[in-house]
């Protein structure tokens, strides 16, 4: 046996013991190590990762004494030990440091213990939605992996994240590496998402299906949230779910960070969490060996509740997802995003112009598509690199799932890799060359597919040739490890024009999927009426034969008034709109019933007009670019406007900051989520950049609100949160001097007395940081310095900020808002 086979094999012998023990009991982690190397003597502002390496007693005695607590899993000291973080300490040795750190942890435990290799974010967004490039990110993680490997650890976690796309990056950095068990985590805020727009069911789909051993989430709230959450998510998961929830919220006494939560109390929910159906559960902030031995003892002789699910027919988006459950009402995919017969569609993608993308995008979405089939197949474009284009745009645009539909396997991949969820491909036929291509892809990445009943050279005409297809083409798929619930099997629909008998053998072909082979169903209902006159009404009449044999999808033109009324009107007499609820919402133009909440504290969706966000007019297209975060194109719009005669003024004033002002209202309500406000205010930014030069020249310059004086405190290095405020702020007016991130409280004190700020901005993401806060503003008030302060970020909390003489913002919209308060309050 070589070595790489001896790897594959000691692998495959840990993932065994990993599920040998998930089946038979609760498996507990560790608890917080950040405020555990505190206690050690690890100061505020240095990199952990170097000062463990500096001080191994200290992490090694961390490691035993949670070994001792209970713990099955401890993690690596390596939170922060990637490329961009530990560049922040101005260190590049990452490989070598991880081993180091990963050897540290293992000899400190020993055999009977699981070590597993800590990865988290990297501190920026990954593209579709921040400026790290997606295979960048995967590099950079991939450099961690392997030092961890050397290191010799058992299994991955990947914890702590709020950009699923960073996430799918990191995931797709282990297992391309080598086939290591790997958990993966996000944290979710109160409202029930992560900072980036991510609920978890949406997650626990992209996920699981991208290879992640298990599931859950860890810190931002304690655990009686989180049972909340894993309930929700339960139903749904084919893998085990994973909890590390903190020791409550955090408060300050002293200069110290409290939890609200004791070990006993803490302890008290490990019940509650594995009944709710957690196979694998720690301790996050504020958590220490005492947690974890309570919560050992409150597990003992608790049987975990089993993984019931095989598989999920469900496909996401970044921030939405749609299961096809088979008593739900039918699906209609949107057909409108495929160049096919669309001329200025066609000339657009080769121009690079999105435009048009955007604008049917959101009318399929408000016209009641639940899918958008994407397709770029212009004769002479490059389809690889349109269709990430197009990804990027969309992921920003709308939050329906996509429907990749290429018949080139390198534009399938491409967008396979790139796209931020869970894709449906469109399609793998019986095709030699598509079958031994297309299945590993699919099978590499998650995705469903729609299964194509064609083979090489053959299009059958009949019902019974169809079946044999399928049934063929999915004996393969099988062998991949997909069932019947991750395939979408077409009715191959084609024109009575030439064929009488072609609808009914797409029927019979359709009701054999549906009673026999019990796999979803879908068709591109258009074909039927092709070379046909008035198609309209057969396409409508072909429609409601197929719903009635139990379609559960079609490609169809959602702007059909026509078919829509149909669908709605059919999904009550299948029994498929309980109460009629939907038909009665659409036929009176009023919203439907709120969904019911998938996490803790999620607040029903707000009932929103299709007017609030639907594409409006050329007239006035500066507004709409703003409100859809159109960075390609904002200053081509804004030379159209200005050559018609608009005044540069008059832009600004009447179109640009309203726009920006109703994005803010749309994010309060929760129609949209960090993406498309980042998005949107970076179009303002670059608009209001071009148009600077000619307010000037025009004698006319933009009134200045006030200043404010923003700075990430000492000891923290995260400046997300404190960037998207100081860009927004920036949009609506006010001069803002940023000091950027780990600053001294003697920096801001001193940058204030030089340039007397209306308000002074403050920014922490960690527990073990946010006490600097007090800190500034003591020592303003040391110098007799009266400032008004407004702090905010993760762990902050409204109560905290009143504590120590502050105003609170709980995330940048509200920044806004609450330095317009503080200057006006003057």
């Amino acid at each position: 046996m070589n070595k790489k086979q001896t790897i594959k094999a000691m692998l495959k012998e840990k993932i065994l013991l990993l599920d040998g023990a998930l089946g038979t009991k609760v498996m507990i982690l560790d608890g917080a190590m950040g405020t555990e190397l505190q206690k050690k003597g690890m100061p505020v502002g240095v990199c952990p990762e170097l000062w463990c390496l500096e001080h191994p007693e200290a992490v090694s005695d961390i490691h035993t004494a949670y070994k001792k607590a209970g713990a099955d899993v401890v993690y690596t000291a390596t939170f922060g030990g990637n490329r961009i973080k530990l560049a922040e300490y101005g260190l590049t040795n990452v490989r070598e440091m991880n081993k180091k750190l990963a050897r540290l942890a293992k000899k400190a435990v020993g055999k009977d213990t699981l070590v597993a290799g800590d990865i988290s974010s990297t501190g920026l967004f990954v593209d579709p939605f921040g400026p790290l490039a997606f295979e960048e990110a995967v590099d950079i993680y991939k450099e961690q992996v392997q030092g961890l490997i050397e290191g010799g650890v058992d299994l991955f976690v990947i914890e702590t994240m709020i950009d699923i796309q960073e996430t799918r990056a990191a995931l797709l950095a282990v297992k391309e590496t080598a086939p290591y068990f790997t958990l993966v985590t996000m944290t979710y805020e109160k409202e029930g998402r992560t900072l980036n727009g991510t609920d978890p069911l949406t997650a626990l789909i992209t996920l699981q299906s991208l290879g992640a051993d298990a599931v859950g989430c860890n810190c931002s709230t304690g655990p009686e949230d989180m049972v909340a959450i894993i309930a929700a998510i339960k139903p749904y998961a084919k893998v085990p779910l994973v909890v590390k929830p903190n020791a409550g919220m955090p408060r300050l006494e002293g200069n110290q960070t409290i939890f609200d939560m004791d070990a006993r109390s803490f302890a008290s929910f490990g019940p509650k969490l594995a009944a709710a159906g957690a196979n694998i559960i720690g301790g996050c902030c504020g958590t220490t060996p005492e947690f974890i031995r309570r919560l050992k003892r409150s597990l003992s002789g608790i049987k975990p509740s089993a993984v019931e699910r095989k598989s999920i027919s469900a496909v996401s988006s970044a921030w939405g997802h749609k299961i096809f459950e088979k008593e739900n009402p039918l699906t209609i995919v949107g057909e409108r995003l495929n160049p096919t017969g669309k001329k200025r569609l066609q000339q657009e993608l080769l121009d690079g112009s999105m435009t048009l993308v955007r604008q049917m995008a959101r009318e399929q979405e408000q016209s009641g598509a639940e899918l958008l089939d994407v397709n770029v197949g212009v004769p002479g474009i490059d389809e690889v690199r349109k269709i990430e284009d197009i990804i990027r745009v969309l992921a920003t645009v709308s939050k329906l799932p996509l429907v990749v539909d290429s018949s080139k396997i390198e534009t399938i991949e491409a967008a396979l890799r790139f796209y931020p969820g869970r894709a449906l491909i469109n399609s793998i036929s019986g095709e030699q060359e598509k079958v031994k291509k297309l299945l590993p892809l699919a099978a590499k990445y998650g995705a469903m597919f729609i299964l194509l009943p064609l083979t090489d050279g053959e299009v059958p005409e009949t019902a019974a040739r169809r079946i044999e297809i399928v049934k063929d083409v999915f004996k393969k798929a099988h062998r991949y490890g997909f069932t019947k619930e991750d395939i979408v099997a077409d009715g191959l629909v084609m024109t009575v024009a030439s064929n009488s008998q072609a609808a009914v053998e797409t029927i019979k072909t359709i009701q054999w999927y549906t009673d026999v082979f019990n796999c979803r169903s879908i068709v591109g209902l258009s074909n039927v009426s092709f070379g046909m006159p008035e198609r309209e009404w057969m396409n409508a009449a072909f429609f409601s034969m197929t719903q009635t044999a139990g379609l559960t999808m079609a490609i169809a033109n959602p702007g059909s008034e026509k078919l829509i009324h149909m669908k709605v009107a059919g999904d009550v007499l299948l029994g498929k709109d309980k109460n009629a609820t939907t038909y009665i919402a659409h036929f009176s133009d009023l919203p439907p019933e709120p969904k019911p909440m998938k996490g803790p504290s999620e607040k029903p969706p707000v009932k929103v007009s299709a007017a609030e966000i639907k594409i409006t007019t050329s007239e006035d297209s500066v507004h709409q670019a703003v409100i859809e975060g159109n960075r390609d194109r904002i200053v081509e719009i804004l030379k159209e406007r200005l050559a018609a005669g608009e005044e540069a003024s008059h832009i600004v004033d009447s179109m640009m900051i309203p726009a920006i002002i109703h994005v803010g209202g749309l994010f309060e309500k929760k129609i949209y989520y960090l993406p498309q406000l980042i998005a949107s205010a970076e179009a303002m930014k670059k608009g209001l950049a071009y148009l600077e030069p000619m307010l000037k020249t025009t004698k006319v310059t933009k009134k200045v609100k006030g200043s404010v004086l923003m700075a990430t405190v000492k000891g923290d290095i995260h400046d997300i949160g404190k960037n998207i405020v100081v860009l927004l702020l920036q949009n609506q007016g006010y001069r803002v001097i940023d000091l950027g991130k780990d600053v001294k409280p003697e920096s801001i004190i001193e940058k204030s007395k030089e340039l007397r700020p209306d308000v002074v901005g403050l920014s922490a993401l960690m527990t073990t940081t946010m006490v600097n806060m007090k800190d500034v503003i003591g020592l303003a008030a040391k110098e007799g310095l009266k400032l008004k302060f407004m702090v905010g970020g993760a762990v902050v909390t409204d109560a905290y900020a009143r504590s120590i003489g502050a105003a609170y913002a709980q995330d940048g919209v509200s920044a806004v808002k609450t330095v317009e308060k503080l200057i006006k309050s003057a």
